[in-house]
């Protein structure tokens, strides 16, 4: 179930991902500036979180295994609208719409690797799961150069990147099960057999009313900013050069995407073995030192192509690592019963400070007329990351694992 998941999972991004490919060629097309191309960018991120709080809940009641090709097959019409667009304001509709549509694949898949994995081995579940995430960043820049390598236009890169998503949910749909008992094995906890009968209103207030969770939440925002901020805005830095004449400033960036998969799987195994279990203390650690390697990459040339490779590497590693420990602290924090209420609505709060942080990016470049400004940026919210999530001390969490309290 976690291998049919993570095959599923790491091709969503072929219908994300792929816009910061294209947002150069189509600025220019459109007559636009990078502030209206951020505010495309913030309308997907923002149909993403509202998706995050409907659909996180959602899959606490329904099966994932329909509620996840659903929005894959939603995801890909959305991305083959937009390809033959040539308005800015349906695009930046359609761009809204594709991100509700995608967030019906994270907290359901969520939901069915916590079904089929007990307590002690969930952390590396997640990290697997997390790490699909980020082979699913490293697929879609391979296939954006590759196309922009052959000389195919921006909408090329809405039609082809989505077909290996049709495949991850046709494999899922196929072979996917939401939990044990649907081919007669023994749930792993009570609360799944009962998930089906739990209030709405209940799981929401549940989760809203554990401090520690929504303060993990905050944090969670902070690093998705700065996680977003290099997946948006790092292929438009290097797309200002003459890549034509250079590939491997394009070659560069895929390993920023390989940094975040290899990552999302140590931070996994971190937590449980350094750490010992202390989230907080991965999550401190890994941003931290992100924040010294984007403020490394501001003062590298562009030009230092491997120095610049290799800290993109790190940058990837060490932002989204921490990912995989945040996801682990929805059960440890709010109990069995309400992890995908908890993970959506963590991965709601993530979105919309994403969302919040891509005008706000896109106004500095137009303001300063430099695009590496970004690695400055990235470094305070990875500091503001690094601050708030020392404010929850899961070491205190009672031996029930439903109650928290704050340091």
């Amino acid at each position: 179930m976690l291998l049919v998941t993570m095959f599923c999972y790491m091709f969503f991004y072929t219908g994300r991902h792929n816009f910061g490919w294209a947002a150069k060629a189509m600025a220019g097309e459109l007559h636009v500036s990078y502030e209206l191309i951020g505010w495309v960018s913030f309308a997907m991120l923002i149909g993403y979180a509202i998706g995050q709080l409907v659909n996180g809940n959602l899959a606490d009641h329904f099966n994932p295994r329909y509620m996840i090709p659903l929005g894959g097959l939603l995801s890909i019409s959305c991305n083959f609208a937009i390809s033959f667009a040539h308005s800015f304001q349906l695009i930046l509709f359609l761009w809204a719409l594709n991100g509700f549509c995608q967030s019906m694949a994270f907290a359901p898949g969520s939901r069915l690797i916590s079904n089929w994995w007990g307590k002690e081995e969930k952390s590396k579940a997640f990290g697997f799961y997390t790490m699909a995430a980020g082979a699913s960043s490293v697929i879609t820049f391979l296939l954006s150069v590759i196309l922009l390598q052959k000389g195919l236009e921006w909408r090329w890169l809405f039609r082809i990147p989505v077909l290996f998503l049709l495949v991850g949910i046709t494999v899922f749909l196929l072979f996917a099960r939401g939990k044990p008992s649907d081919i007669g094995y023994a749930n792993l906890s009570a609360d799944t057999d009962s998930l089906e009968k739990t209030n709405w209103k209940e799981r929401y207030k549940a989760v809203f009313s554990n401090k520690a969770f929504l303060i993990t939440c905050v944090a969670m925002g902070f690093e998705s900013m700065a996680r977003y901020g290099l997946v948006f805005w790092v292929p438009i830095h290097y797309l200002g050069k003459d890549w034509s004449k250079n590939p491997h400033y394009l070659w560069i960036t895929v390993l920023m995407p390989v940094g975040m998969a290899v990552g999302a799987f140590s931070f996994g195994n971190l937590s449980d073995t350094i750490f010992r279990s202390d989230r907080p203390a991965s999550i401190r650690f890994g941003i931290l030192v992100s924040a010294v390697i984007s403020l490394l990459i501001y003062f590298v040339p562009v030009g230092n192509v491997v120095i610049g490779a290799i800290l993109l590497l790190l940058a990837g590693f060490f932002v989204y690592g921490p990912q995989a420990n945040f996801w682990t602290m929805s059960p440890e924090l709010l109990g069995e019963k309400y992890v995908g209420t908890g993970i959506g609505i963590m991965n709601m709060a993530a979105y919309l400070f994403a969302a919040m942080g891509e005008p706000l990016l896109g106004k500095v470049i137009d303001m300063t007329h430099d695009t590496s400004v970004i690695f400055l940026v990235i470094t305070v919210l990875c500091l503001a990351c690094a601050v708030t999530i020392s404010f929850v001390n899961t070491k205190k969490i009672k031996q029930t694992g439903m109650t928290a309290v704050l340091s």
